[in-house]
């Protein structure tokens, strides 16, 4: 059985991708840094319905803790499917965004990726099969008012996916990115009413969490063992 981690698992979209993952026979790791409890109930819910799921807390800004808690995962053989997801909003113009919140965000979903990552390589390369995936945004692909800081963190994502994936492509690996529009989350609903989903999707709604998740189902697949380095939207024809 193939081991997948999951990074930011307890989400509306991580759990969506964990619950797809473990439908398709993987090992899922349900990774949260504060809400482990969220992380519980999504790895029990994968196993009352027949899955097989684990919660794992750990910071993935911090490199000796996320270090320290990938060797014990690690124990138990490689991690072959990595689904990089972690992330946070700390929204506002650049004229009035403060240091922290610029250097906060790109530390989890920059830094973050990095941190879990690069310690599962060499045993995932010693398997010769892998998949990575990293969740990125429609915001790093047309920017968006207000996201500098997510935009940033996410773009990086993008050229670290192209540079990784031909530093992997002759290791059977593939790495990708995935980049949701305005997905159907209580983070989303928050933010976006209808009519300015109408104004904004041509499909007039929101995506689904297990739409991205069953299109981050694919790419982890056999089947699609020759995409790599590639960005792939999923928004509704926003852009």
């Amino acid at each position: 059985m193939k081991r997948a981690l999951v990074t930011g698992g307890s989400g509306g979209i991580g759990a969506a991708i964990c619950r797809r993952l473990a439908a398709e026979g993987r090992h899922v790791y349900v990774h949260a840094n504060s809400r482990m409890h969220q992380a519980q109930e999504v790895a029990d819910e994968i196993a009352v319905g027949g899955g097989s799921a684990q919660a794992v807390a750990f910071d993935v800004t911090d490199p000796g803790g996320s270090a320290a808690a990938l060797d014990r995962l690690l124990a138990d053989g490689p991690i072959q499917i990595v689904v990089n997801n972690a992330g946070i909003h700390d929204d506002a113009v650049m004229a009035g965004m403060n240091p922290a919140q610029w250097s906060r965000v790109i530390d989890v979903s920059l830094n973050g990726f990095f941190n879990v990552t690069q310690p599962l390589l060499l045993p995932m390369i010693g398997t010769r099969w892998g998949r990575i995936v990293n969740i990125s945004s429609v915001a790093a692909v047309a920017g968006n008012r207000g996201q500098a800081n997510y935009a940033a963190a996410k773009s990086g994502l993008h050229g670290a996916t192209k540079s990784l994936a031909l530093e992997l492509a002759s290791r059977g690996i593939t790495v990708n990115a995935v980049a949701p529009g305005i997905i159907a989350t209580p983070m989303a609903q928050a933010a976006f009413t209808q009519d300015m989903i109408d104004r904004l999707v041509p499909m007039k709604r929101a995506g689904e969490p297990a739409e991205v998740a069953d299109l981050v189902g694919f790419l982890a697949s056999e089947a699609a063992g020759y995409i790599s380095g590639q960005v792939i939207s999923i928004n509704g024809a926003m852009i």
